[in-house]
């Protein structure tokens, strides 16, 4: 069988790449195309297997790929393969499932992140309520264009629960569901000797984006002095540096992004792993339940499938500095089970996904 897979952009390095990863793992044959391709961000994960690109394929647009926006749908449909292949799979936050081909000989599976945030929940996504005002025909036309590359593939398959809903109140169409995959052969738990110290830091890892909120964990760590150690990359690594600058919370440590043997050892050394943001599934929380440390999140999006309150986790109610305090607080109070963490994670298994994907490749 022939197969290509198909990815918004490889410019950044996370969860949605992680994803392309083990596709690239279960299609060992197969190409993949993509918007944009830029070796040196992804660390040259992708470079034998990137087969075609799009015209918007320049440094520029690598370095700056938002301010082309408009310009991703046509993109995205440049990019044709014809009757090349027998299978397509996309793995998408929004772009990637509009690419074109010969629908009478293709079949297309569409792994959807997110519908595509910022044109169906411009108003949440940010936060100047005038820039949305003034944009309004570029998100309605985003949002028309990312409806009509949503019918396109054969079946649609969510990353949560939380983002089949949204598939169904914006596309109109039904889901299959399958958990992106953690490996538990990367992310585990390390047995500790007697010898090696309690955690003794908070954690919080991932994209350094605007709605992850990592201002309000550094707001909330600046007041409770706790230590924490923030691992990551991404357009609000020096305004995040500057508040913390400005806080003068010195127990706040902001690290480059690490691979993965030196993230799982800081999962096992926190002692609880910080997610504030409203997630489409949240990656990195699962990934550190794999390694046994408990998640305080916020109690929406993704979030709800991965925590049990008092169990695997705290979950908190508001996106405020003082509703996380809170949370710390209890978390410093209530004892967990780092084996009972560590085994309820095993449903994000990277087998249990593959399993999935095959079933689905079959059912079309």
């Amino acid at each position: 069988m022939r197969v290509a897979l198909v990815h918004d952009y490889l410019n950044q390095y996370g969860g949605g790449e992680r994803v392309l990863e083990v596709l690239m793992e279960m299609f060992p044959a197969a190409p993949v195309y993509t918007i944009l391709h830029d070796g040196k961000k992804t660390a040259a994960k992708f470079a034998a297997r990137v087969a075609g690109t799009s015209f918007l394929n320049f440094q520029f647009v690598k370095d700056h790929h938002r301010l082309f926006i408009p310009l991703m749908p046509k993109a995205a449909e440049s990019l044709f393969l014809g009757d090349q292949y027998d299978l397509i799979i996309s793995d998408t936050a929004g772009y990637a499932k509009g690419i074109t081909y010969n629908p009478e000989t293709t079949k297309h599976i569409s792994y959807i992140h997110t519908p595509l945030r910022y044109a169906w929940e411009a108003k949440d996504y940010f936060s100047n309520k005038i820039f949305t005002a003034a944009f309004s025909d570029l998100f309605n036309y985003l949002k028309n264009w990312d409806y009509q590359a949503a019918q396109r593939p054969d079946l649609l398959i969510a990353n949560s629960a939380f983002i089949a809903g949204k598939i169904k109140k914006y596309y109109g169409r039904e889901a299959k569901l399958a958990y992106p995959p953690v490996d538990i052969s990367r992310f585990y738990r390390e047995v500790k000797s007697s010898k090696l110290k309690a955690p003794s830091y908070y954690l919080a890892a991932g994209r350094f984006m605007r709605y992850k909120r990592f201002d309000l964990i550094i707001d909330a760590f600046a007041n409770l002095g706790y230590w924490l150690k923030i691992v990551g990359s991404g357009p609000e690594k020096e305004s995040l540096a500057m508040r913390i600058n400005e806080l003068g919370a010195a127990n706040i440590e902001l690290l480059p992004l690490v691979g993965d043997d030196e993230l799982c050892k800081l999962y096992n050394g926190a002692k609880a792993f910080i997610f504030p943001q409203v997630e489409d599934f949240g990656l990195v929380a699962a990934e550190a339940q794999a390694c046994g440390t408990p998640v305080i999140a916020y109690a929406a999006g993704g979030a709800l499938e991965i925590v049990e309150d008092g169990e695997t986790g705290i979950l908190f109610k508001e996106q405020t500095p003082n509703s996380l305090i809170e949370a710390v607080q209890r978390f410093e109070k209530t004892k967990f089970s780092r084996v009972k963490i560590s085994q309820s994670a095993k449903r994000f298994s990277k087998e249990n996904f593959q399993k999935k994907i095959f079933n689905a490749v079959s059912s079309v």
